[in-house]
């Protein structure tokens, strides 16, 4: 980077220096070449209109620094009267336009001189008036206007490269040390400090590492607590399926009665093992995308009832209350399968988390413009805090309660509600209050019934 930013300043500067040599020098020469042209076409008009004080406009010229000579066409130079040089002013006039028209010029330069020849014939015999003016001063200016901005690039150029090569070495220092962060911190060590203020872009890029950290130590957490979560749950049913299939062949076996009593304890540990491995293999599918939806218009005010009946064990051995407000025959286009999982896995979540009264709350209604519809499910618990609410959609995120819980799962739930949901683009969300329960509400679109 460092050696990019000089050699972009060393080519700024270049390009500065051509621009000047180029534009000054070539507008100094046009200013020379149009003043000597302008003198030697008013000395014309004065030698063809006004002889008599032509001798006059000569010594102006020559006070701006343009030296004339007027020479007759046999060669002799009648103005300066003064001059008494070799007739090469002759010899390089006639080089230069010889036989042309009356009023026929040319500018040309030789040399540190930029000269004009303009041929005047008043009609007894041609003359012809030559304009020289030196550049050299010109000239001398230039090379020492570009040896100052020579100087000044060099000196522009040697800042620049002082001031490229301590920005780009705290540039790189941030850099490196963001990277040395970073490597420790893909060795596992979570408890490293992404730190770098020199720089908006830099600091920027440190707080998203250090949330990433934080996001990346918060999953592993997750995962563990997970994997000892479904350890825990996988362990309980394959305990218990040995434990009864040792009783039936050593106790029960010829037992009728006891020994479908223990086969349906077996069965039923074998089902909910499946839900545990269901659940797992449904998070990973809709997680990866892969999960195939079956969209169709289904009656949702029959699913939720028949959810809310797959709970009814829990009002007959357990005294819980689920409070219903349903409105009927309200449809939706959507997965019924998958749907049918979510509202299972929120009424679970309910009975799970509910208060001391056992309470939960059912509810879904039309909307007043008849375009959709709101399910929604509430439980009469601790709540959730807020700085807790967005972490619960987590796939690894699970209330620590100490309380039994009637619903068995994995912390899943949540996880797959949020996955299935946002692949169909329903709203969802959470409203709770501590101390005061939760709500989770989902919005359906609602459409005609199809005959």
């Amino acid at each position: 980077m460092w050696g990019y930013f000089c050699m972009l300043a060393f080519l700024l500067i270049l390009l500065v220096e051509l621009v000047f040599y180029v534009t000054v020098a070539i507008n100094l020469e046009n200013e020379a070449r149009g003043k000597v042209e302008a003198v030697c076409f008013d000395m014309g008009r004065l030698l063809k209109f006004n002889p008599v004080k032509f001798e006059d406009g000569l010594i102006e010229a020559r006070q701006d620094g343009v030296n004339v000579y007027l020479i007759a066409g046999d060669g002799r130079v009648f103005f300066p009267r003064d001059y008494k040089g070799t007739p090469d002013v002759y010899k390089e006039v006639m080089n230069r336009i010889g036989d042309e028209k009356d009023g026929y010029s040319l500018t040309y330069r030789t040399g540190n001189k930029v000269s004009c020849a303009l041929k005047v014939d008043d009609g007894l015999q041609p003359f012809y008036i030559l304009a020289k003016y030196s550049v050299t001063i010109v000239t001398r200016t230039v090379g020492t206007l570009q040896l100052y901005l020579l100087i000044i690039g060099v000196s522009i150029f040697l800042l620049a490269f002082l001031i490229s090569y301590i920005f780009s070495k705290n540039i790189t220092e941030g850099v490196q040390t963001l990277s040395d962060t970073a490597v420790k911190f893909a060795n596992g060590s979570y408890d490293v400090e992404f730190v770098n203020v020199d720089y908006k872009e830099l600091a920027a890029l440190s707080d998203t590492l250090n949330y990433v950290r934080d996001e990346v130590k918060k999953s592993e957490d997750f995962q563990r607590e997970i994997l000892a979560n479904v350890t825990h749950d996988l362990k309980t049913p394959l305990t218990m399926i040995k434990a009864y299939a040792s009783m039936i062949k050593e106790i029960s076996g010829d037992d009728r009665d006891k020994r479908e009593k223990h086969l349906q304890v077996i069965i039923d540990e074998a089902d909910r093992l499946t839900g545990l491995v269901n659940d797992v293999l449904s998070v990973s599918k809709l997680q990866a995308n892969i999960a195939e939806f079956n969209l169709k218009v289904f009656n949702l005010t029959e699913l939720v009832y028949g959810i809310v009946n797959k709970f009814g064990y829990l009002q007959e051995s357990q005294g819980y209350n689920f409070m219903i407000d349903i409105d009927p025959d309200l449809y939706t286009r959507a997965d019924e399968e998958k749907i049918n999982q979510v509202l299972y896995n929120l009424l679970g979540n309910a009975a799970n988390y509910t208060g001391a009264d056992k309470t939960v709350y059912i509810s879904l209604k039309s909307s007043m413009d008849g375009k959709r519809v709101k399910f929604s499910v509430r439980d009469t618990g601790k709540g959730i805090e807020k700085d807790k609410i967005a972490e619960i959609w987590n796939r690894y995120y699970r209330v620590k309660e100490n309380h039994n819980r009637p619903v068995k799962g994995t912390g899943l739930g949540l996880s797959i509600v949020k996955a299935i949901l946002e692949n169909h683009n329903f709203d969802f969300g959470v409203e709770s209050e501590v101390g005061k329960g939760s709500t989770f509400w989902v919005d359906f679109p609602l459409v005609p019934s199809e005959i």
